[in-house]
């Protein structure tokens, strides 16, 4: 772990739960959530809920969520920090979000499908591929009529933050929305809680978030933690250097192909001559 380092990760599985998977806590996940959902009638409270006892397969209880809560009002919250991209991720998303809806349905009741809202709240480490190539942060989904485009089932709703599309400096924090993700995305650089930090619940996340204060367990967790972040970062880095290198060597054989100029083909792909002349 770096020495200089003040403020534990939030992106690490420890430091996510640390600083909004407990009780003592639940004010920050409350204040956060409420930002998340924009201009939704705002949570009061929060019930941490078992993920263990969802679905009804052992195959289904190995399900792991980060969060599951539920509000006052009875409706259920799926909360992950996803720090690297999977294949099926949304199909993943959707498997997830059928457990608070089937848990819905009492047992050996008489009932009419009435459903509680389920969220889905993803903060992402990655991009999702984007088509559109729109540089928005914040990516809400609900099932909608294609035709007339009306949201056809309101009470199902995935929420995605995309967290290295974020890149707010300091000065440019207008909301307290903007604020909460940019502590997230650089908690670990600061050595003083910013300026336009100084609300209330932020000074209860950076008080909670001094390394300084773990005792010998948590940090033990927290370092094990931490190592697991850096070894997933590092492959990822590794693989994005590998793809940008793929895409170098056959821009260089198009070139070489058509009988461009070593020079010129070395100047457009930064490839050495001694590569180029292998392909």
């Amino acid at each position: 772990m770096d020495s200089k380092e003040r403020y534990i990760n939030p992106f690490t599985d420890f430091g996510f739960k640390k600083l909004f998977g407990t009780e003592f806590n639940k004010e920050l996940l409350i204040d956060f959530l409420n930002q998340v959902l924009g201009d939704r009638e705002r949570i009061q409270d929060l019930t941490y809920l078992n993920t263990e006892n969802l679905g009804n397969t052992k195959t289904d209880r190995k399900a792991v969520f980060d969060l599951y809560c539920e509000n006052e009002k009875g409706e259920k919250f799926i909360i992950e920090l996803q720090n690297v991209k999977q294949q099926y991720f949304k199909d993943r998303s959707i498997f997830y979000s059928t457990f608070p809806i089937q848990s819905q349905a009492p047992k050996g009741k008489e009932w009419d499908y009435y459903l509680k809202a389920v969220y889905t709240i993803g903060i992402l480490n990655f991009n999702f591929p984007d088509q559109s190539r729109q540089e928005r942060f914040l990516r809400e989904i609900q099932l909608i009529d294609k035709q007339t485009y009306e949201v056809f089932y309101e009470k199902l709703t995935f929420i995605y933050l995309e967290m290295p599309k974020f890149r707010k400096e300091e000065e440019e924090l207008v909301t307290h929305f903007d604020k909460w993700l940019y502590v997230l995305k650089n908690l670990p650089k600061f050595q003083e809680r910013p300026k336009k930090l100084q609300e209330k619940v932020f000074e209860k996340l950076f008080n909670e978030a001094e390394i300084a204060k773990l005792n010998s367990e948590d940090m033990k967790a927290y370092e094990e933690s931490l190592k697991v972040y850096r070894d997933n970062y590092s492959v990822i880095e590794t693989a994005r250097k590998e793809g940008r290198e793929e895409v170098r060597i056959q821009i260089a054989r198009e070139m070489k192909k058509d009988g461009d100029p070593f020079e010129k083909i070395a100047r457009i792909t930064r490839l050495t001559k001694e590569q180029i002349e292998k392909l």
